[in-house]
């Protein structure tokens, strides 16, 4: 019967593009192969931390893959934010997450805490992209994934289709922090689905940083 509903309804691979086997889901295998991984956190690479060098304090920081323009990884987050492939989110959470269960650095990880939408956004579309993202590697590192603290409240326009420099003048995204007592003395993971220029992280961080006695370190599905 599974073949009959491939065969009348063919699934695609959210990568590529390319017809999906049986035992294949989401990505192909080739794509699983063949996406540009960047073993950060394997290789103490801080090419993450680089881009927030002297504007934030950050103890950790990866990213699960290099983004490239018209690439897979932009295939998926594309298909994650606008098309509603929420479970493209929770396929990346879990490759990241298990993968972060692996290293020592991590495992003092308190919390999760997603990267927030402005209300207004979030009705839209109806749901935040990086939230099953950030519930997996929560659950990976038996951690505490909590969206109640860090809340947007200023709505800016989509960074997807702007230039760096545009990215640059549109730093005016604000942050504020609820239930602050909830982040004092933990360890809390941000989690954004690509980190560009930084200015998003950055002002999470500065909110964040109103409590005493915390840190904080950054995951994302891509650098760019």
């Amino acid at each position: 019967m599974k073949s009959v509903i491939n065969l009348l309804f063919p699934k695609v691979c959210y990568a590529c593009s390319s017809y999906l086997s049986d035992n294949e889901e989401t990505i192909c295998i080739n794509c699983r192969h063949d996406l540009p991984v960047t073993d950060f956190h394997f290789n103490n690479d801080d090419s993450v931390k680089k881009v927030l060098r002297g504007r934030a304090k950050v103890e950790l920081a990866t990213a699960l893959f290099r983004f490239e323009k018209k690439g897979p990884v932009q295939q998926l987050i594309h298909g994650l934010k606008y098309k509603g492939y929420e479970h493209i989110g929770e396929l990346l959470g879990n490759w990241l997450g298990g993968e972060l269960a692996e290293v020592a650095a991590y495992q003092d990880i308190d919390m999760v805490i997603p990267v927030p939408m402005h209300k207004k956004k979030l009705k839209k579309r109806g749901y935040n992209q990086v939230t099953k993202f950030g519930q997996q590697i929560a659950e990976a590192l038996n951690a505490e994934y909590v969206d109640d603290v860090l809340v947007k409240i200023s709505d800016t326009t989509s960074q997807t289709t702007k230039g760096r420099l545009a990215r640059w003048n549109n730093n005016n995204e604000i942050f504020a922090v609820k239930n602050i007592l909830k982040i004092e003395n933990k360890h809390v993971l941000i989690v954004d689905d690509i980190i560009t220029t930084g200015a998003t992280l950055e002002a999470c961080c500065s909110a964040l940083s109103q409590a005493k006695i915390i840190k904080i370190s950054i995951a994302t599905m891509a650098i760019a």
